[in-house]
């Protein structure tokens, strides 16, 4: 195995890291009895830098031991997670290696958000009945009141944590000599309207939920 390799695997494994110790130390009450944790912006992170194929196998990894300790959905929960990870990173990872700078990135991650959301409509109608008990009437019921903010503000706060944090893990993953260069040649650097609008985003949602929970 190749030294390039060998780095390629060990990053990989430390998103993976991170990913679960964010769904494990991150979640907050979102949307009624739904949750947000942030390990998406850990998965789309490792799709940017390296693909969507690693996005995916991020967010197999961690659904699977998410599974196996901390989660009571069972298989279900699995497949679902590893759907709503997938349908935002990969698409946003897809497109940006396709447009590989900073408008590509802004794009990719509004596809993915989009994406997900459409996505996780019609998994939550066909699926959530299974996994979580409920009559489907029931789930019909919550997914416009329930499933779209929830999955709104969860794709808006992961698209703008990504943004913020996005050039300040690659670099320093280069100083670490973890990644090369040439994997990271476009030229995304944070400037102000970036970080207004990313902080507009995460401002706004962290509103959005405090409103839904009742708390202002």
């Amino acid at each position: 195995m190749n030294i390039s390799r060998t780095k390629k695997l060990v990053t990989i494994g430390m998103l993976c890291a991170l990913a679960y110790v964010a769904v494990v130390v991150g979640r907050v009450p979102l949307v009624l009895f739904l949750k947000y944790d942030p390990k998406d912006v850990i998965i789309v992170i490792g799709g940017l830098i390296f693909g969507p194929l690693t996005s995916f196998a991020i967010a197999v990894i961690v659904s699977v031991v998410e599974m196996f300790t901390i989660s009571g959905t069972g298989i279900w929960g699995c497949i679902m997670n590893i759907i709503s990870s997938c349908s935002f990173a990969c698409t946003a990872a897809f497109i940006y290696k396709k447009k590989h700078k900073l408008s590509g990135a802004i794009l990719a991650l509004l596809c993915g958000l989009s994406c997900q959301v459409a996505v996780m409509m019609l998994w939550n109608y066909l699926i959530a009945p299974i996994y979580m008990g409920y009559p489907r009437e029931a789930i019909v019921k919550l997914l416009v009141p329930a499933f779209l903010p929830f999955n709104l503000i969860k794709g808006g706060l992961n698209a703008a944590i990504t943004m913020l944090l996005y050039k300040p893990v690659v670099t320093a993953l280069r100083r670490s000599n973890l990644i090369e260069t040439e994997h990271n040649s476009e030229k995304m650097r944070i400037n102000i309207d970036v970080l207004l609008v990313s902080l507009l985003m995460i401002i706004t949602c962290v509103l959005l939920i405090l409103s839904f929970n009742d708390v202002i």
